[in-house]
């Protein structure tokens, strides 16, 4: 074999820094020894243990024949996967910096880890890859054994149990507090979005918008508290759209799916709206704060939100005011008013912020470049007293 070759075993969950409190990147056979033992005794049944014993056997073997080889350990983020695969990154940047290496074969304890292949493959090029097995008797660990030591992992209780006893604790909320709405009905679709989101693996990205609204917090943005307040207005909006269906539900008999969606969007838009137009200003009042350009890449943002609002609003009080149901509290003639009017002022509104747009833009750049000029001033004068020219 030419060049240097890594063996290079990933903890992509990071159990070895959660679980033995150790930083990688551990480079080194007599480190990685004292890391995969470590992990050992904080917990035996860690298969990353094992990653990080064959990681060191395959590098015995290579030294043996002569190979000129390097070990390595990292991982990830034990609770956010995406901003794991960044360190990963990032780590495996510094031990190629630090160990000269060009190619890689890659120890890995089953498929998760493998996500991360790419990214490796992107610094180097993989010449190999094991899988770690460990062998054990089928019948030593029972069902409830394993499913007990599944619910024992944080990372798996945040992620299942929590919802879980949260869409639970709704359904008992639901059925005693409101008993004309089916329960079951709305638990069952909280359960849908909550697989949709996984399936869609849209959790790290939420999980990415907790952490900037907390981020937000500590460093006092106001955007912070707009998310939270378009958080609750959101919640408020799917509220207000279910008791759309409840309140008129008498009315509509056997409606099927597209009815009931145009009824809960009758009760839900205007709250969405306004969640959008608080978050919206949120951002901009950020912006104003920190003294960036970039708000007018937001500045028609509200515009926009408010239009379609407007044009999605007057389109389903026509389409409910025009159903062969029993009549919705429009007229048909009203309905025909409403999608008129509001789909003529949203386009009045959205073309309004489009032609702000670049004049909010040519003052938003002559405001920065007078602060520009004024801070180079103040920079200059190294504390002397300096003067400028004032119009009166």
């Amino acid at each position: 074999m030419t060049g240097r070759t890594l063996i290079l075993s990933v903890d992509r969950d990071d159990d070895v820094g959660y679980k033995a409190g150790i930083e990688t990147p551990v480079v080194g056979r007599e480190l990685c020894l004292s890391a995969a033992s470590r992990l050992g005794v904080a917990d035996p049944e860690d298969s990353d243990t094992n990653a990080i014993f064959q990681a060191i056997k395959t590098y015995d073997d290579l030294k043996g024949k002569g190979d000129d080889v390097e070990v390595a350990v990292i991982s990830g983020n034990h609770m956010n996967m995406l901003e794991g695969d960044r360190r990963i990154a990032d780590l495996l940047e510094k031990v190629i910096a630090d160990t000269g290496v060009d190619k890689c074969i890659l120890i890995s304890d089953g498929a998760e880890d493998e996500y991360v292949l790419p990214i490796i493959q992107s610094y180097l090029k993989v010449s190999g890859v094991v899988r770690v097995t460990i062998k054990q008797l089928p019948n030593i660990e029972g069902t409830f054994y394993i499913v007990k030591k599944l619910f024992n992992d944080p990372k798996i209780a945040k992620g299942f149990l929590i919802p879980l006893g949260l869409i639970l604790i709704f359904y008992a909320l639901l059925a005693l507090l409101a008993p004309q709405i089916n329960a079951l009905l709305v638990a069952v679709g909280i359960i849908g979005i909550f697989i949709l989101i996984k399936g869609l693996d849209l959790d790290d990205y939420l999980g990415m918008f907790y952490h900037g609204v907390t981020d937000s917090l500590k460093k006092g943005h106001f955007s912070a508290i707009a998310y939270i307040g378009c958080a609750i207005l959101i919640i408020a909006g799917v509220i207000a759209g279910l008791m759309s269906i409840v309140n008129n539900f008498p009315n509509s008999g056997d409606a099927g799916f597209i009815y009931h969606t145009l009824t809960f969007l009758y009760g839900s838009i205007i709250w969405f709206v306004i969640a959008g137009l608080v978050a919206s200003a949120g951002k901009i009042a950020d912006y104003v704060q920190n003294n960036q350009s970039g708000i007018t890449k937001i500045f028609v943002f509200p515009f926009f939100a408010l239009a379609i609002g407007m044009i999605a609003y007057g389109g389903v009080i026509y389409f409910l005011s025009i159903s062969p149901l029993e009549p919705f509290p429009f007229t048909t003639t009203d309905g025909i008013i409403a999608i008129i009017i509001l789909t003529v002022l949203g386009l009045i509104i959205a073309f309004l912020g489009i032609y702000l747009r670049p004049i909010v833009q040519k003052k938003v750049n002559q405001w920065v470049e007078k602060r520009l000029i004024l801070e180079e001033e103040e920079k200059n004068s190294k504390g002397q007293p300096f003067y400028r020219k004032i119009k009166y």
